[in-house]
C-alpha cells in the first residue's frame, strides 16, 4: 500500500558529504514522523535522526552537527544531509515513516521501512 524509495547512498571519503533521500508513495493520508537508522555489521540498529510533522528535530549524538534531517510533506520525502562523514558512518541507512492509508476497510498507520541503502567512508 505504501513504499518508501530510498536514493543517495554510496561511496565518500571521509571528510565527505552525502544526502539521502526517501520518497513515500502510495494511498497516503498523512505522514507522522520520519526518521532514518542506520545499522552497521555486527551492530544493532539505531536512529540517526528524526523528525516530526511539525518538523521538530532530533539526532543521535555521534551524528549531532554533522548531519540534518529534513522533510517535504508535499513531496512526501524526508532527506538526510550528511556532511563531515567519517569510517564510523559506515553503515546501511533505512528511512522508516509513521504512514496512516487507505486501506480496504477503512484508514490505517502502520510503520513502514525504506529497503537500505548502503553508506560507505573510506579513503
Amino acid at each position: 500500500q505504501v513504499q518508501l524509495v530510498e536514493s543517495g547512498g554510496g561511496l565518500v571519503q571521509p571528510g565527505g558529504s552525502l544526502t539521502l533521500s526517501c520518497a513515500a508513495s502510495g494511498s497516503i493520508i498523512s505522514i507522522n514522523a520520519m526518521g532514518w537508522y542506520r545499522q552497521a555489521p555486527g551492530m544493532q540498529r539505531v536512529l540517526v535522526a528524526s523528525t516530526t510533522s511539525g518538523g521538530s528535530t532530533d539526532y543521535a549524538d555521534s551524528v549531532k552537527g554533522r548531519f540534518t534531517i529534513s522533510r517535504d510533506n508535499a513531496k512526501n520525502t524526508v532527506y538526510l544531509q550528511m556532511n563531515s562523514l567519517k569510517p564510523e558512518d559506515t553503515a546501511v541507512y533505512y528511512c522508516n515513516a509513521d504512514v496512516s492509508s487507505h486501506a480496504a476497510w477503512g484508514t490505517i498507520t502502520y510503520n513502514y521501512w525504506g529497503q537500505g541503502t548502503q553508506v560507505t567512508v573510506s579513503s
